[in-house]
């Protein structure tokens, strides 16, 4: 099966940008670019900009129950920490999501994830993290297995130790963790990375390590939520065990960065949280600066509810002080390496999937300019379209 894609006003193919021109497909992957071609299905893209299907390479996307309760507490000003204490945050999720089956899990979820579709997103990276024991955990990652399976885009289970139970003691829930859940989630492939929230009141650089290492001789790749509320050296531990990616980065410091930048670990800035949180931003232009490579991804859970990576792309641009071009490569290129998937995905070129989005605008400056509506006006997964306006 053969595809063309004609009359491209402007294509942003993962590196640079170019004008006028065509992509050719050849049994769902990129074939040709430039050079028309005889094909079984012609598309017109009518002189709009095209570009590779977003990568959202940190999402939370499968829970139980909504926090919308908390909006007029950020409101009047508490603190991450403060609506946790309220009876808000990660508790009441977990609390939710323990009861829930996997039949209603894998529903809204799947809702969920045709939003995201509709906005763009063509791999999707899922964690688990709101069970907080084994049984919970193993069922988030067996409904991830089920959506993937179901759902026309790709989509990366991610195994997430989360937070310490309200009533657990923090060495011996890192135990658990260790001895009882990473084994079992490892013999049974339902991960491919395995993720830590390092951060005070959390789990602390050493316990992080631990976690993180164990899992590795189960063949999960390390990834660490870092430096969100304090920088305690878990970008360093980011650094140290070649992490695939570190993410949020509020708190990272230009030593940290350097070190990220050296050891090749990809930093995901995930704006839409500050957004919500009404906190400052991560400094993506020093990142960028020090040679760290920036992905972007929505971060989307109970707490920051948005499944449009055009938005995130909007909040870099206006408040990180990333460029359009760099914006777009971090939420496409950049963000599939931070999967160790841009040898497949993330870019127009030959030999990878055909994952691409035929966007209601002429030029790409128009993806950050153009704010408040979804944009996409096709999404083709390996050749195939999947939405269309």
């Amino acid at each position: 099966m053969s595809l063309l894609i004609k009359n491209i006003g402007e294509l942003f193919d993962g590196y640079k940008v170019m004008k006028n021109t065509c992509i050719y497909i050849e049994n769902g992957l990129i074939a040709d670019i430039g050079k028309e071609r005889e094909a079984d299905e012609i598309i017109d893209a009518g002189n709009k900009f095209v570009m590779p299907g977003f990568v959202d390479c940190h999402t939370h996307t499968v829970f139980a129950d909504y926090r919308d309760f908390e909006v007029e507490w950020k409101i009047e000003g508490l603190s991450y920490q403060e609506i946790a204490e309220k009876g808000g945050g990660i508790s009441y999720t977990v609390e939710e999501t323990r009861r829930a089956s996997k039949e209603r899990l894998k529903k809204e979820a799947m809702q969920r994830i045709k939003e995201m579709i509709a906005h763009g997103t063509t791999t999707l990276e899922i964690k688990s993290g709101y069970g907080l024991d084994k049984n919970s955990e193993i069922k988030m990652l067996e409904v991830i297995e089920e959506l993937n399976r179901k759902m026309p885009i790709d989509i990366i289970p991610t195994f997430l130790a989360h937070a310490i139970p309200h009533d657990a003691d923090a060495e011996e829930f890192t135990q658990e963790i260790v001895e009882e859940m990473i084994p079992e989630i490892g013999k049974r492939k339902l991960a491919k990375f395995c993720d830590v929230f390092c951060e005070k009141g959390y789990f602390s650089v050493e316990q992080s390590k631990k976690i993180l290492m164990e899992a590795k001789k189960y063949g999960m790749l390390p990834k660490i939520h870092a430096d969100e509320f304090t920088c305690m050296g878990c970008s360093r531990l980011a650094a140290e065990i070649k992490a695939a990616s570190a993410d949020h980065l509020l708190m990272t410091g230009e030593e940290e960065m350097r070190l990220l930048a050296s050891a090749g670990v990809v930093a995901t800035l995930l704006p839409a949280t500050p957004f919500v949180l009404d906190e400052g931003y991560p400094d993506a232009r020093s990142m960028i600066d020090n040679g760290v490579i920036v992905a972007l991804a929505t971060d989307m859970n109970p707490n920051c509810y948005t499944l449009n990576m055009q938005f995130v792309v909007q909040l870099a641009c206006y408040k990180m002080r990333m460029k359009p071009l760099e914006a777009l490569r971090a939420a496409t290129l950049n963000a599939a390496k931070a999967l160790k998937m841009d040898d497949s995905v993330g870019s127009i070129e030959a030999g990878k999937k055909a994952d691409l989005l035929i966007m209601n605008v002429p030029s790409h400056t128009f993806i950050p300019y153009k704010i408040g509506v979804n944009l996409v006006e096709k999404v083709i997964k390996e050749g195939k379209t999947i939405y269309s306006k």
